[in-house]
């Protein structure tokens, strides 16, 4: 079995923070990393998103004998694109940094979490945290139809990257047994 690299992606307000340092605390030997996007919202950003996944790519790349735990990627900068976030096209970088993933020597696993019941949006995106940051229902209802279907076409495009569908409704503590459950491949241990 060979190291694993667990990329967490959804829309704002679906509850990769809580679910990311769940999975961290259950897996030995992994590093948890919390990813943003850049400031510079302009074209000139796309350049520096760029490098910066180009840098990401290589890093892990060179990592040994640790867990890699993502919260976003370069999924995230594809999906804030399609929708119309950014004033560039983002796919040209989506699709290189994709297939540099898919080649990389890891079990990797793309989890998209998703909430059946979207009316949850609702309770979890009134919260105190985040103030900075405006968090609007039914943008998160557009970002999970956009995950979705972007988890539909990274099945149809790579070998290597395993697309896990997973529905996150409900309390984190009631979710505990089913992502213990449902996800048991990832706490396996390295032989």
């Amino acid at each position: 079995m060979r190291d694993k690299i667990i990329i967490v992606e959804g829309p704002q307000g679906v509850g990769k923070t809580t679910f990311t340092n769940y999975l961290r605390e259950k897996m030995g030997a992994t590093d948890l990393y919390r990813l943003t996007g850049i400031k510079d919202k302009t074209i000139t950003g796309l350049k520096k998103i760029e490098k910066k996944y180009d840098s990401l790519l290589k890093y892990i790349e060179n990592c040994e004998d640790v867990n890699l735990l993502f919260d976003r990627t370069f999924f995230t900068e594809e999906i804030y694109a399609r929708l119309g976030f950014k004033p560039y096209s983002f796919k040209e970088v989506y699709e290189k940094s994709l297939n540099k993933l898919d080649s990389l020597d890891f079990d990797i696993y793309l989890i998209v979490l998703y909430l059946k019941d979207t009316s949850e949006y609702e309770r979890r995106i009134k919260r105190d945290k985040h103030q900075y940051q405006k968090f609007e229902v039914e943008s998160s209802i557009k970002q999970q139809e956009e995950y979705l279907k972007m988890a539909d076409e990274v099945e149809e495009k790579v070998k290597n990257i395993k697309v896990v569908r997973f529905n996150y409704n409900g309390a984190h503590e009631d979710n505990k047994d089913r992502i213990n459950e449902e996800l048991s491949f990832l706490f396996e241990e390295k032989k």
